[in-house]
């Protein structure tokens, strides 16, 4: 499903430079450190720290060509584009001062083994640190979809990110970051607004296909995409075509390497 930046960008990524800003100013790294932003996607978090933190060098990687193409037209500064997986690293022992990650972590098949390989590539005393959205809870565009969703079709709860990805949650992240070996462990929300125009600019982005919601939107025949579309409208619309206001939430993680 990774495979149109522009489509992800209106469905998502909108909100995902918001997010990466709260998250590089919360680790409050120094100047001239060596980047390693894994699973990079469009580029959002990249951009930030390109812009924000005066960096040696910034590797990104991410296993979707067609996103690292879409990063690569969008982030203007110098930063090294590379195809490659969270679980291989291409990259030397300790070769980095911070290894990150922007709402790639729940996508990885094994999450725990990427937390491990991120800490093999940063240096001692170095930073390795994600984000993740909310889905059970906080992530309130994705909690009503699935909401409205399960109430049309209650085969949909399979689905549900909420209850498919548990590194969503504070004790789960916590867990994933020790269990690397990594001391200094904290976990913090990252709250941002997310206001659509009106309904259609909210639900037009879930027909792009970019994402597990958009997907499933994608598989669904015409007279059940219908049903789901009235059925989100009625849990968010408060006026036919004013604009909606509601908030996402993610969990940030940081620990160090000892």
């Amino acid at each position: 499903m990774w495979a149109v930046g522009d489509a992800y960008a209106r469905y998502m990524g909108r909100w995902s430079r918001p997010v990466a800003e709260g998250f590089v100013a919360w680790l409050g790294c120094g100047d001239g450190l060596r980047w390693l932003d894994v699973g990079c996607g469009t580029g959002a978090l990249t951009a930030v720290v390109a812009a924000r933190c005066r960096p040696s060098t910034v590797v990104a990687l991410d296993r979707s060509a067609a996103f690292l193409a879409s990063a690569r037209a969008t982030v203007a500064a110098p930063v090294s584009w590379v195809t490659a997986d969270a679980l291989a690293l291409p990259v030397r022992d300790q070769a980095c001062d911070a290894v990150v990650s922007g709402l790639a972590l729940n996508f990885l098949s094994t999450p725990g083994a990427a937390v491990a390989e991120a800490t093999r590539a940063v240096r001692p005393g170095g930073q390795v640190a994600a984000y993740v959205w909310d889905y059970a809870e906080g992530m309130t565009l994705l909690r009503r979809f699935w909401d409205a969703a399960v109430s049309v079709d209650p085969s949909a709860a399979a689905l549900d990110e909420g209850h498919r990805f548990p590194h969503c949650r504070p004790a789960e992240l916590r867990t994933l970051w020790t269990g690397a070996g990594l001391d200094d462990v904290e976990v913090v929300p990252i709250e941002v607004p997310t206001v659509f125009a009106d309904f259609t600019d909210m639900w037009e982005p879930f027909l792009g296909g970019q994402g597990p919601a958009p997907d499933y939107v994608a598989a669904l025949a015409p007279a059940a995409r219908d049903r789901l579309c009235a059925a989100l409208r009625g849990a968010v619309a408060a006026r036919p075509d004013g604009p909606i206001a509601l908030t996402a939430r993610a969990w940030a993680v940081r620990g160090r390497r000892p």
